[in-house]
């Protein structure tokens, strides 16, 4: 497969392509695009959890769940990589698995039941 049009230009041109291509909803053009962004610069975050983001809405949910729990490995407080880890494991039928990451991305924005 070409992916000389997803890997043409700076980081930040490819960041605003990605992003053109996720709120078009073309998610997997999004995830081509960013999927050599987060081998370049892997440290950052919003490019992984837009990618992530990606994976889950084309309905890959192994590599969704691959980037999410990377991104909840090294910063255990990101509550939206939290949420989207738990939606995906529910997606996968692991619903046991899915609950503690939702109940602990509930925690951190502040959903707290009242007693």
């Amino acid at each position: 497969m070409d992916t000389t049009y997803y890997d043409h230009g700076t980081p930040a041109e490819r960041w605003e392509r990605a992003q053109m291509f996720f709120a078009a909803k073309d998610y997997a053009a999004a995830a081509r695009v960013l999927g050599g962004l987060v081998e370049e610069v892997p440290e950052q975050t919003g490019p992984r959890l837009l990618l992530a983001r990606s994976y889950y809405h084309s309905a890959q949910l192994r590599r969704a769940e691959s980037e999410l729990r990377t991104l909840v490995e090294r910063d255990p407080v990101e509550h939206y990589a939290r949420l989207l880890l738990g939606r995906t494991l529910q997606r996968q039928g692991r619903q046991e698995e899915a609950a503690s990451h939702l109940r602990i991305a509930s925690a951190l924005a502040g959903d707290f039941e009242q007693v």
